[in-house]
């Protein structure tokens, strides 16, 4: 999606914006240091405030479930949404995930909030074997839907490579800093980021 915008779309953020970042343990920062995650990493670049909502094991479910406090607490400018991954890890159904994830977007829009999509890669024993993860097709549905910015091949790529992960799961500090690069450059694309 993001490949398609020539010219950015949305109005640049500007430092002190409050940001939230919902997701899971690739959000939370999972095997690195609490300064080495990406959302800090992002606010760094950025002189957003952004404050990290990720929770290690997280699904859809829960992330809808939290989101209304959330919302009430931080009162967020916009949201970053990464969340899926462990859904499809625990074999919920499909139509399920986008079913919770929907119903996300919308507590998001009508709390005023703009919101960009950011794609977990599906599991796939190929994928992991050949090293070439890609994004879940039913982000793209859904950013289609929504009208919303994807940010599509930033964790796939990152999590692509051995020498950033600490796991089978999860980047690395090195992988969080590639990844914290690729959301700006695509956050800057779509006009968030001047």
């Amino acid at each position: 999606i993001l490949g398609a915008c020539s010219h950015p779309t949305e109005q640049a953020l500007p430092r002190g914006t409050r940001v939230l970042a919902l997701g899971d343990s690739l959000t939370a920062g999972y095997g690195v240091n609490p300064g080495e995650a990406w959302p800090v990493l992002l606010a760094s670049r950025t002189g957003w405030e952004i404050v990290n909502a990720g929770i290690s094991g997280d699904t859809t479910a829960g992330g809808l479930q939290r989101l209304p406090v959330l919302l009430e607490e931080h009162s967020p400018a916009l949201v970053i949404v990464s969340l899926g991954g462990n859904d499809m890890l625990r074999r919920v159904p499909q139509l399920e995930t986008i079913a919770n994830l929907n119903r996300i977007l919308d507590l998001i829009h009508a709390h005023g909030a703009k919101t960009v999509l950011l794609a977990t890669p599906k599991p796939s024993i190929t994928g992991a074997v050949f090293n070439s993860l890609s994004a879940a097709d039913f982000y793209q549905l859904i950013a289609e839907s929504h009208k919303v910015p994807l940010i599509e091949d930033a964790l796939p790529d990152v999590l692509s490579d051995p020498k950033l992960k600490v796991d089978a799961l999860h980047p690395n500090a090195a992988g969080h800093l590639l990844l914290t690069e690729k959301l700006f450059k695509s956050l800057k694309a779509i006009g968030y980021v001047r």
